[in-house]
């Protein structure tokens, strides 16, 4: 693992394959370390000839932390009360200019799951010319487009574990609801991502609700998307309960010229049985780009 200053944060990142290939930058989801995109997952995409890089967003990880910035009213931001965020999605994309710039990277395909996926949009909207490709997996152009069901957003404001079983415990948990019930959990691969992620950093409880603000306060893209040019493929669960399959349909229907692919039985997760699937679905994507 390394560190890369971008702009007055420390932003701590990994590659997996040659930096000779063409580099595939993956963009985390809320509240959520980059080791959620799986050793392996990267490897397999490495595999493909591909640069692959994952990072920590700020307020999460081994990332800087921005505490000075205070808790915000999620409450009152969930009540839709007039708010201002501490900083929004495309402070965010502002961050993955920075790490970009500090690997000498002038574009990279980009990969987003999630809020990954709403930063990964911000990034084609305000920096088109760092975008290679966009894959936007499991997201949304807008707050208020595939809204999560009731159950999901009880899941999702399920209290943060305060040791090690608790955390785990909590994972489980979530993932009953919002992953993917086509598809078996492995309770003991997912313990193992939860281990590995709290020895790297305990959690920021803090850092969540101001990830979580920025969402809600950041503004619909779809203006923005329409006028893109940079080639994109979505990717969603039809059984998604967190970011709704509306999320992922508006997204397409939107950009010109995306390609939407809605895989059965997959919620708010990535099933290691689709993996050969979606690994090939964004390798084709990237290898479709001509640059």
């Amino acid at each position: 693992m390394r560190h890369a200053r971008a702009g007055d944060l420390d932003l701590a990142y990994e590659s997996f394959g040659d930096d000779s290939d063409p580099p595939l930058l993956l963009i985390m989801g809320l509240g959520t370390q980059m080791v959620a995109w799986d050793d392996e997952f990267c490897r397999l995409l490495a595999a493909e000839h591909l640069r692959v890089i994952r990072f920590d967003n700020r307020d999460i990880g081994l990332s800087s932390h921005l505490t000075a910035l205070g808790v915000p009213d999620l409450e009152a931001a969930a009540e839709g009360k007039s708010f201002e965020p501490p900083y929004r999605l495309a402070d965010m994309a502002g961050d993955v200019v920075g790490l970009l710039d500090a690997l000498g990277l002038q574009a990279a395909h980009v990969v987003g799951a999630s809020m990954g996926g709403m930063i990964a949009q911000e990034l084609v909207i305000a920096h088109p010319s760092r975008v290679l490709s966009l894959t936007s997996i499991m997201s949304t152009p807008a707050p208020e487009i595939g809204v999560p069901t009731e159950a999901a957003m009880a899941a999702l404001f399920t209290p943060p574990g305060t040791d090690l079983p608790s955390a785990v415990a909590r994972a489980i948990k979530v993932q009953r609801v919002i992953g993917s019930p086509g598809y078996p959990l492995d309770e003991e691969a997912l313990a193992a991502r939860v281990k590995v992620a709290w020895e790297r950093s305990e959690g920021d409880a803090e850092g969540v609700v101001r990830q979580m603000v920025c969402i809600m306060g950041s503004p619909d893209r779809r203006p923005g998307l329409s006028r893109t040019t940079v080639p994109t493929l979505v990717l969603h669960g039809e059984d998604d309960p967190l970011v709704t399959l509306e999320g992922g349909e508006a997204t397409a229907e939107v950009v010109p010229g995306a390609r939407l692919v809605v895989f059965a039985g997959m919620g708010h997760n990535l099933p290691v049985q689709l993996w050969p699937s979606i690994i090939a679905e964004i390798s084709d994507h990237v290898r479709g780009v001509v640059v």
